[in-house]
């Protein structure tokens, strides 16, 4: 009977983005400064929607959810990142490699899933004004949540089971900074298609189907738009769509370029960079995007700085 669920690798070895020693330092930094960003910035939305009794709304309720998906999707990666860079150590675990893989997944399909979901609570809102609270009452949120969590764990569990079932014995050098799906199917001795036809598939489901979703909730949205007579009003809805299509350019090109493009078009510079910006840049971009330019999150950011100041006068 074959013995296909072991693995003759107990460790891989991250290669990151350098191989130079001298640029080690200079990426440490930047990670560094780019992680600690991306974190104190989605904790502030969180904590300021938290605080904020006027942002308890279906349309905040999303933007917390999708900036703890954020801060989960960066803390996934970068941390193990700028460990191996700082003690010159590139090895991972087998088992906290596929940890590794299967968070990666959960939270960059939830990240994806909410951008699917916002975009339709802002097709509603500004389409079916008057159905509103309605179709987005608190337990349809609930229930869309629920649904976004429930599909990216299923998902992520399907590829964390597939690849564990595989023997990694062609070497344990990831052309990578994180262990993502694409290079360790490549270093797997066994017959990955099953794997293949489950990345494709899943992956074609989970970035399409959301991606359909915001295209033709802002179809209907720029219908909507054209026909308000006030410019003003045009102008303002034009710009929240605007930053939030932003977003999704810049987070599905990069995703579809990696998951859904043949194999024998992969590069490991390439999907490299590309996963840099679905992986840290988009998440560190998102509370600017989202929330910093928005009149509603200003006020909350001031109010929730000013409950810090209170508290520190013990007032």
């Amino acid at each position: 009977m074959d013995r296909i669920n072991q693995s003759s690798v107990s460790e891989f070895l991250l290669l990151g983005l350098s191989e130079r020693p001298e640029q080690q330092p200079l990426l440490f930094g930047i990670f560094l400064g780019m992680y600690l960003v991306t974190v104190m910035g989605n904790l502030l939305i969180i904590l300021a929607i938290g605080f904020d009794p006027h942002l308890h709304t279906p349309m905040y309720f999303f933007l917390a959810n999708l900036s703890f998906a954020d801060g989960c999707f960066s803390s996934t990666i970068v941390p193990k990142m700028l460990v191996n860079i700082q003690t010159h150590n590139q090895t991972i675990s087998y088992v906290e490699c596929l940890a590794q893989m299967h968070f990666f997944m959960t939270f960059g399909a939830l990240d994806d899933f909410l951008l699917g979901v916002m975009a339709y609570d802002r097709y509603v809102a500004i389409s079916k004004p008057l159905q509103y609270t309605t179709l987005m009452s608190p337990l349809v949120c609930v229930l869309l949540l629920t649904a976004c969590w429930v599909l990216t764990n299923l998902a992520a569990l399907l590829h964390t089971l597939l690849m564990a079932r595989l023997s990694f014995c062609a070497g344990n050098t990831i052309h990578h900074f994180f262990c993502d799906m694409v290079p360790l199917l490549k270093l797997s001795c066994s017959d990955t298609c099953t794997n293949q036809i489950a990345l494709f598939t899943v992956g074609s489901m989970i970035l399409t189907g959301p991606l359909f979703l915001i295209i033709l909730s802002y179809a209907h949205i720029i219908s909507t738009i054209f026909r308000v007579p006030s410019a003003s009003s045009r102008q303002k809805t034009f710009s929240t769509c605007g930053s939030h299509l932003t977003v999704v350019f810049l987070f599905y090109g990069a995703a579809i370029g990696v998951y859904l493009c043949p194999p024998s078009s992969h590069s490991g510079g390439k999907d490299r960079v590309a996963a840099v910006f679905y992986t840290v840049v988009t998440p560190m971009l998102n509370p600017f995007i989202y929330s910093l330019r928005n009149k509603d999150m200003k006020p909350a950011l001031r109010r929730l700085f000013g409950i810090h100041t209170l508290s520190s006068q013990g007032l």
